[in-house]
């Protein structure tokens, strides 16, 4: 059975899309958003960066909304915005299922 694409999000794809819900950002100031979110934790290099922004505009999650020279500006659709709250409640889902396991494992 084919895999249905971006299901789930890899931790640096659920951060991109959490800086497009700032506002519209080049690759720039997306990995820099970053990289101050998580306190320097987690550091999206160019080739990792412009994989995930060409997958997402592909998916159709941002849409690009200008170009000035080489820098060009993303905007986060409904489709993004959708895929975001997903990802959210998912893992939202996990740490409940962890904290009810840890509390089953004390009693």
């Amino acid at each position: 059975m084919p895999k249905k694409s971006m299901v789930i999000l890899t931790e640096t794809m659920f951060y991109v899309l959490m800086a497009f819900r700032r506002g519209d950002m080049c690759g720039t100031d997306v990995a820099d958003y970053v990289e101050r979110r998580t306190g320097g934790r987690v550091l999206l290099g160019p080739a990792t960066l412009y994989t995930i922004l060409g997958k997402f505009e592909s998916e159709k999650y941002i849409r690009e909304i200008s170009v000035e020279g080489r820098k060009r500006t993303y905007r986060i659709t409904e489709i993004g915005e959708a895929a975001y709250e997903a990802e959210r409640m998912r893992l939202r889902q996990c740490i409940t299922d962890a904290d009810a396991a840890e509390e089953e494992q004390k009693a």
